[in-house]
């Protein structure tokens, strides 16, 4: 399944920026954390990878997530 997502850019007098939003359902689904550091690289102008810094180990359970 795929998300789209649009890029964002911040122009600021002493930098510029660009922003990614990562879908909620995506990043809950991957059981991404809140500060958790990924890597980007850039396999060709059309595609690009985004890898954990510090891989999860697969076989352990997953955190229990509080119901709203």
């Amino acid at each position: 399944m795929g998300y789209r997502v649009k890029l964002q850019k911040v122009d600021r007098p002493t930098n510029q920026s660009f922003f990614l939003s990562f879908p909620s359902a995506l990043a809950q689904s991957m059981s991404i954390e809140k500060g958790e550091e990924f890597e980007w690289f850039a396999e060709t102008k059309n595609l690009f990878l985004l890898k954990r810094v510090k891989p999860q180990d697969i076989h352990k359970p997953r955190k229990a997530t509080k119901a709203n």
